[in-house]
């Protein structure tokens, strides 16, 4: 159940002093010794005090400084029952006060339970704890009933605005916290996806070619059990060596995207259509630089795709197109069609499946599939 303005205690970081400025904790010591200056001069300046009487009052006065303080620690700790208790104390030391001729000291002890029950406690509770506190005064002060008024009303709403300042001190520290929490949440999901991204770019460099190479490794050992001559052998080591160049390749660039130390894209797609035979590459549009996921994932998705046209359709001719628009960049990765090379069987990297991923990563859109000759890879990704 909610608890209601009367019934809500001021929050803990409100009547801690977590949070609080150098100057602000200086200023609440020069009121307290204020107030301790006030009592003593109260006590022992308006009449001739003896040796007995001023022991009195300096063990009232520090028996009010006590108990004070430990009205402060079982407020912190939401104690309604010791608070209200403590303050009946205070109370009474003022009435003895009074009782006993030092009026001053028992005026400020007043005021000082109107202010502290206002700003302290629960509303329901500080109301009439404060209204007794303040009555006392009215009722012992020699003032004129419009002082007396004034200072009343003036105690009562320093007390409360005492009240107000703590909880938008409170509030402020709650958001600080908050705003941490969320920095500190918002970089480890960004420390995860870095690290999500690392492992995909090399899982798609490392998997494709390293399958491949087993594949010819695999060809290598069996061609050797079976006798084979030499020269079906060394086919088979020089296209394994090939395959761990190319890969060795891939991993350099995958490191220099990591780096940020990525090449244009245009050279790039030149450079890999330039390993395929019957391949070409266009570009149109007006050319852009391009954030770095978004580089990456159309580079990834243009070696997957040839690996795939030197998997699935050996001998084909293959179109690379990559268009430049105002919103997101397309590339086009088209084959001619041709017959299945031995590596069919071998895998690689994530696939069309992981083409997709990488788009949709990026709120692209990945679509792959047969047209009228061959296969058609396309990718849009938003720039």
């Amino acid at each position: 159940m909610t608890e209601n303005a009367w019934t809500r205690w001021p929050s803990r970081e409100a009547l801690g002093r977590s949070g609080t400025t150098c100057p602000r904790r200086m200023l609440v010591w020069v009121v307290r010794l204020l107030v301790l200056a006030v009592l003593l001069w109260g006590a022992f300046s308006q009449r001739n005090v003896g040796l007995w009487e001023a022991l009195a009052a300096a063990v009232g006065i520090l028996l009010a400084g006590l108990v004070s303080w430990t009205f402060f620690r079982t407020t912190y700790e939401h104690r309604l029952v010791p608070s209200l208790a403590l303050m009946g104390v205070l109370l009474g030391i003022a009435v003895a006060a009074e009782a006993t001729g030092f009026t001053g000291p028992a005026l400020v002890i007043w005021c000082g339970c109107g202010v502290g029950a206002l700003e302290r406690l629960p509303l329901g509770a500080a109301v009439p704890v404060a209204s007794v506190a303040l009555a006392s005064y009215s009722a012992f002060t020699n003032d004129v009933w419009l002082t007396t008024a004034a200072t009343v009303a003036g105690m009562a709403l320093a007390g409360y605005v005492l009240r107000l300042d703590a909880e938008a001190r409170a509030s402020a520290q709650r958001l600080l916290a908050q705003e941490r929490a969320a920095r500190a949440a918002e970089a480890e999901s960004a420390a995860l996806a870095e690290r999500a991204r690392i492992a995909r770019e090399i899982h798609d460099v490392l998997a494709h070619s390293l399958s491949a190479q087993l594949v010819h490794l695999e060809a290598a050992r069996l061609l050797i059990e079976n006798g084979a001559d030499r020269e079906r052998i060394l086919e088979r080591v020089v296209a394994a060596r090939g395959m761990a160049r190319d890969g060795l390749a891939e991993t350099r660039q995958a490191l220099s995207a990591l780096r940020g130390e990525l090449t244009p894209l245009e050279d790039f797609l030149a450079e890999l259509v330039s390993t395929a035979d019957g391949a070409e590459v266009t570009v149109t549009g007006e050319r852009s630089p391009l954030p770095a996921e978004a580089s990456q994932a159309v580079r990834r998705v243009a070696q997957e795709a040839l690996t795939n046209v030197r998997k699935h359709a050996q001998g084909a001719k293959v179109t690379v197109r990559l268009d430049y628009s105002e919103h997101e960049v397309t590339l086009h990765v088209r084959d001619s069609g041709g017959e299945a090379s031995e590596l069919n069987g071998s895998g690689g990297g994530y696939g069309l499946l992981g083409m997709r991923e990488r788009a949709e990563l990026l709120g692209g859109s990945l679509d792959a599939g047969p047209d009228e000759e061959g296969f058609v890879v396309t990718l849009k990704v938003p720039v």
